[in-house]
């Protein structure tokens, strides 16, 4: 069954409810901790009090105190949608028996049932078996111990610091390339292609932080900084070389914003296909080669000198045709350019001028 983005952000609100340091973890933790069972429902609108039956109204603050001693009986616990406070308790849930389930145990199938037939997060504690299990929609996650998630998170951290730098590479070179007019396609892709890899892994590693909760605040300052930049970067470099973007600002943003989740959507054996990524930017290439020159438009090059708008730079990649002739422009042609005067323009020069010298120190170093 395909899993929709709607269904994928309610099962990650989910677990950031039982996520370590949350009070309804505690909860839980206690409750397996006493070795009992529970079965417990976050919401209690009309459309789950109609599938309630017997039991108690409460109407309580939550605590985990609370929650542990109620899992003392057997009927489920009806908590307020924030979790605030305990509802009912000691109720009888009655899904229709026709949902489908894939679970044996009574309390894993109701739970199952419930969350099928209304969109709100029920959570199962096993006994037997130890375990927490979170069911949302047509989806079961089943909780991870917290060392297993940590070695699994500084995989991901590991692995996303290799791409990281093979980005930051590209990124040089490209840089270099692109001042020096001697840009292919394949330069363009190999930033793409680490570029793309690097938001997988850290999506990977964003999920492991949800259900880390607070044991995860080291691993979320190193996932921060090491995929800092790289989105700006990529719509950058999609502006300078995407082929056929539209006529104006609004339809290059709309179709970057295609391409970014044409991109995303790649199968990883796809994504690392050079050939496969330049046809998703339309990337002029011979079959088997890379190797077509491109021009960049200089979007990100004038980006990257300090104090310039972005409407300042739209206008300057308008008058002139690409990159090298922005470099070759003189003061005059461009303070010709509306919003560009002498300044701005002496500032232009100066700035390219030095990136142009940096570029080409750093690669024959």
């Amino acid at each position: 069954m395909t899993v929709t983005a709607r269904e994928s952000t309610a099962l990650r609100d989910a677990l950031a409810m039982v996520a370590p340091g949350q009070p309804l973890r505690d909860g839980l933790d206690r409750v397996l901790k006493a070795n009992r069972g529970a079965l417990v429902v976050v919401g209690d609108d009309p459309a789950v009090l109609s599938i309630c039956s017997g039991g108690f109204l409460l109407d309580a603050e939550f605590t985990p105190q609370r929650l542990s001693e109620l899992a003392k009986m057997d009927g489920a616990v009806i908590l307020a949608p924030d979790c605030s406070r305990i509802a009912r308790a000691n109720v009888h849930l009655m899904p229709r028996a026709s949902i489908p389930t894939t679970e044996t145990g009574t309390r894993h199938r109701t739970a199952e049932r419930v969350a099928r037939s209304i969109d709100v997060p029920v959570i199962s504690v096993s006994a037997a078996m130890s375990v927490i299990s979170v069911y949302r929609n047509d989806r079961r996650h089943m909780l991870q111990p917290i060392g297993r998630l940590i070695d699994r998170a500084d995989q991901a951290l590991a692995t996303l610091h290799r791409f990281r730098s093979r980005f930051d590479v590209a990124m040089n070179s490209l840089s270099s390339l692109e001042v020096e007019d001697t840009v292919s396609v394949g330069d363009v892709v190999a930033v793409l292609q680490s570029a793309e890899m690097v938001q997988r892994i850290a999506a990977e590693a964003r999920d492991h932080l949800i259900e880390l909760g607070d044991d995860g605040r080291l691993v979320r300052l190193q996932l921060a900084e090491l995929v800092d930049g790289v989105a700006p970067a990529l719509r950058l470099v999609l502006q300078d070389y995407l082929q056929n973007p539209g006529p104006s600002p609004t339809a290059r943003v709309s179709m970057i914003d295609q391409v970014l989740e044409t991109l995303s959507s790649l199968p990883t054996d796809e994504l690392v296909d050079g050939r496969r990524v330049a046809e998703v930017l339309g990337l002029p290439f011979s079959p088997g080669d890379l190797h077509t020159g491109l021009e960049p438009r200089g979007y990100r090059v004038l980006h990257r000198l300090p104090r310039f708008s972005d409407a300042v730079i739209e206008r300057i990649v308008e008058r002139f045709a690409n990159l090298q002739e922005i470099m070759r422009a003189s003061l005059g042609e461009l303070e010709q350019v509306d919003g560009v005067g002498a300044a701005t323009a002496r500032s232009v020069k100066e700035g390219l001028s030095r990136l142009a010298e940096a570029s080409i120190l750093d690669r024959y170093q």
